[in-house]
C-alpha cells in the first residue's frame, strides 16, 4: 500500500534538491542512491557529456517477480528557473513553494510516484514484470535528454511518462509533431539619413513577410507561432539583417507539412518582392504521438485507472514530452496526468491526493502487467 507520509516526505526532499536544466548532478546522486537501495541496477548514459551538463540520463532495471515483458516508466530530473533553494510549504492538503521559486512538481512528482511504487511492489510482494526506469535530463530544454538517450539499454516496448498536468486518470494519447522554423532576411546597409534609397531594409522586408503568415490556431490539429524577431545594428543604419524564429505544430504529419510549406512560400515570395534575400531553416524537434485507444499501452492504463475507482480520460495535448521521443523509437508510450498545476510559475502546486493517486496508479499498472 502506498505510504502517504513517506511519499510526501520524499517529494519534499526531492524538490529541495536544486536541479535546473544542466545542473542535475545532485538530484542524480540522490536518485541513484535510492534506486540502488531498492535493488535496481543503475546505469548513467553519456547524455551529460554530449549536452555539457552535470549528469546523463539514469536508466535502471528491476527484475520482475513473474516472467512477463518489461515495462518502462519515465520522469525528468531537471526543472525550469527559478528553481534554486526551493522550500515546499503544505497548506491544507496541497503542497506549494514558498512563493519565490517554482515548486518542481514538474517533474519531481513523477519521480516520487515511481520511487514509491517500486517500494510498494516489493514490500507487498506483488506479482510484477521486469521494470525499467528512465530519469532524463534536459527535458525542459527541448527534450534534450531523451533525444540523446542510450536506447540500446532499454528492452521495453511499452511504457509511461509521468509528466502531464491532468489529474491522475488522464492519459495523453495524442501529441503534436513540431517543427522549429528559422527565417533569415539579408538586406543592404546604408546611412538612414544620407542615402537610404541605396539600402534594402531587412526588417521591413521581414515585416511584410510576417504580415502574410497565419499564426495562432490554424485548425483543430495545428498551431503556429512566431516568437522571436531580432535584427539591425543601429537606428541610423538601414537594417541589412533580420532573424525570425518560430514554430509550427500539428497532430498530423500532413497538417505540419502543409502549414510549414505555406509559411516558407509566403516568406520567400514577400522577401523576393521586396528585393531582399531570404534563407529558411526547418528542423523537426520531435515526432507526433498517436496511440489508438485499443492498443495495449492504453488499455493497460485504462484498467489500472478503473482499479482506482476512476474513469479514464483519453486526451490530446498541444505540447511535447519525452513520450514523443520514445514513440519515435518504437516504444509505445503514453503520458500520464499526475496533477501538477501552474507549472513553470511560482504558483506551482500539487495536491497530496493527486501525488498519492499517481503512485497508486503506477502500482496498479504494474499489478495489471504482472497478471
Amino acid at each position: 500500500m502506498v505510504n502517504r507520509e513517506r511519499l510526501v516526505a520524499e517529494f519534499i526532499e526531492l524538490v529541495g534538491i536544486d536541479s535546473e536544466s544542466g545542473q542535475e548532478g545532485r538530484i542524480r546522486d540522490a536518485i541513484r542512491g535510492k534506486l540502488t537501495a531498492l535493488g535496481l541496477e543503475v546505469y548513467e548514459d553519456e547524455a551529460g557529456r554530449v549536452l555539457n551538463g552535470e549528469s546523463g540520463n539514469l536508466v535502471a532495471r528491476l527484475e520482475g517477480s513473474v516472467p512477463k515483458p518489461p515495462i518502462m516508466f519515465c520522469a525528468h530530473m531537471d526543472t525550469v528557473k527559478p528553481g534554486q533553494d526551493v522550500k515546499a510549504v503544505i497548506k491544507g492538503e496541497t503542497i506549494f513553494s514558498a512563493g519565490d521559486t517554482i515548486l518542481g512538481a514538474d517533474d519531481k512528482a513523477g519521480i516520487a510516484a515511481i520511487l514509491e511504487a517500486l517500494r510498494v511492489i516489493k514490500e507487498d510482494k506483488l506479482a510484477y514484470p521486469p521494470v525499467e526506469v528512465v530519469f532524463t535530463v534536459g527535458e525542459e530544454q527541448g527534450l534534450m535528454g531523451s533525444k540523446h538517450l542510450d536506447f540500446s539499454r532499454i528492452q521495453s516496448r511499452l511504457g509511461y511518462v509521468l509528466d502531464s498536468a491532468g489529474e491522475p486518470g488522464s492519459i495523453i494519447t495524442r501529441a503534436p509533431r513540431q517543427n522549429e522554423i528559422e527565417f533569415t532576411v539579408w538586406g543592404k546597409a546604408a546611412h538612414a539619413g544620407i542615402n537610404p534609397e541605396e539600402g534594402v531594409n531587412a526588417i521591413h522586408a521581414a515585416a511584410r513577410a510576417l504580415a502574410g503568415m497565419r499564426t495562432g490556431r490554424i485548425d483543430e490539429e495545428t498551431t503556429c507561432n512566431l516568437g522571436i524577431i531580432e535584427g539591425g545594428r543601429a537606428r541610423n543604419i538601414v537594417a541589412d539583417f533580420c532573424l525570425i524564429r518560430g514554430e509550427a505544430r500539428s497532430l498530423s504529419p500532413e497538417g505540419l507539412e502543409r502549414i510549414t510549406s505555406e509559411m516558407v512560400e509566403r516568406f520567400q515570395a514577400a522577401v523576393a518582392e521586396y528585393g531582399a534575400r531570404g534563407e529558411v531553416h526547418v528542423q523537426l524537434l520531435y515526432p507526433e504521438m498517436n496511440l489508438s485507444h485499443e492498443e495495449p499501452v492504453v488499455s493497460l492504463a485504462c484498467r489500472a485507472v478503473r482499479n482506482l475507482g476512476k474513469t479514464p480520460q483519453l486526451v490530446k495535448t498541444g505540447g511535447g514530452s519525452d513520450a514523443s521521443i520514445f514513440n519515435g523509437q518504437d516504444i509505445r508510450c503514453a503520458n500520464l496526468g499526475i496533477g501538477m498545476q501552474a507549472v513553470h510559475t511560482v504558483d506551482e502546486h500539487i495536491s497530496i491526493r493527486d501525488l498519492v493517486d499517481s503512485a497508486r496508479l503506477v502500482v496498479e499498472i504494474l499489478k495489471e502487467a504482472g497478471r
